[in-house]
Order: C-alpha cells, then structure tokens, then sequence
C-alpha cells in the first residue's frame, strides 16, 4: 500500500516539476521577445531624427526618405517573428541606402547629431543582435523540451507549443549590422 502510494506521489511529483519546467521556459522565451522589442523600438525611434538629419541635406533624395518610412511602419506593424524578420530585412537594406545618400554630402557626415546617430544606431544593431541571439537559444531550448520525450506528453497534454524563431535571411542586409563608419 505504501509502495503504491510513493509510486503515486513520485509520478504527481514528476508532472508538476515537468510542467513548471514548461512554464520557465516559455515564459524565458517571452522575455527574451521583450528585450528584442524594447531594442527594435529604440531603434524605430532613432529612424525619424536620422531620417530628419539627412533631409536636411539631401532634401531632392525624397524616393529614399519614404522607403525609409515605409520599411519602418512595417517592421512596427509586424506582429510574429517571422513577420519581424522580413521587414527588419527590409528597414536594413533602406538604411544602407540612406547611410550611402550621405556619402555625397561631405557636409552631413561631418555633422555632430548625423554621427551622434549613427553611434546611437550601431549600438542599437549590436544590442538587437544580441537579443536575438538570446531569444533564439530560449526558443531552442524550450523547441527541444517540446519535442523529447517524456517531455512531449507533457507538452501534448498542456497545450505548450513551439516557438518561432527570429531568424534573418542568410542572403539579406539585415544579416550584417548597417555599417555606419564614415
């Protein structure tokens, strides 16, 4: 009698640390998404001034400047990471354009707010590279939680599913941080 109910409580036991393991991960997971959202919008808010920055200087590139704005209202509307992914792809490839505007004016790459921009905006890349790669290790490792068994039961049973990576095109701009050295 006391066998089974130590058998009992060893299996209760082993549910309750299994599906608090679960809880951990997914919700590591999800704060590793909020360090790559609190980064992306530092970055969606330097977007604007460089933007402004530039204008100043370069007020007939006007095609340039509302590719710029276009890329940055997707990426702040993108909803998944996947979504995230594309249109940071995309902001990237314009910020190259913009940053390569600014080498015909030698007057705008001297200017004291363009470099304090640029710095702002090469620290943001770094730090949003980071990010990703710490919410990309959580994802992995809750993924594989999921996946293995006796995990798997637990993760059937509760409804936990997989994650979605933030992942960046091989091929694309947003691979590589925007270059910003003048």
């Amino acid at each position: 009698m006391y066998i089974l109910l130590a058998i009992i409580a060893v299996v209760v036991l082993w549910f309750v640390f299994a599906y608090n393991g679960f809880v951990t991960f997914v919700n590591r997971a999800k704060e590793a998404w909020a360090d790559i959202d609190v980064q992306l919008k530092r970055r969606y808010d330097l977007i604007p001034n460089l933007v402004n920055t530039v204008k100043g200087y370069a007020t007939h590139e006007s095609t340039a400047f509302e590719k710029v704005t276009e890329a940055r209202s997707r990426a702040m509307g993108a909803q998944t990471p996947g979504e995230h992914a594309q249109a940071e792809n995309m902001l990237s490839g314009t910020l190259k354009s913009l940053f390569a505007i600014s080498e015909a004016y030698p007057e705008l790459k001297a200017n004291q707010n363009f470099l304090a921009l640029q710095n702002e905006l090469s620290d943001t890349e770094n730090k949003i590279q980071s990010a990703r790669r710490f919410y990309n290790s959580n994802v992995r490792d809750l993924n594989t939680k999921i996946e293995m068994f006796p995990g798997n039961l637990i993760a059937g049973m509760f409804h936990f599913s997989k994650m979605e990576f933030f992942d960046l095109d091989e091929g694309d701009a947003a691979k590589n941080p925007v270059e910003v050295k003048f």
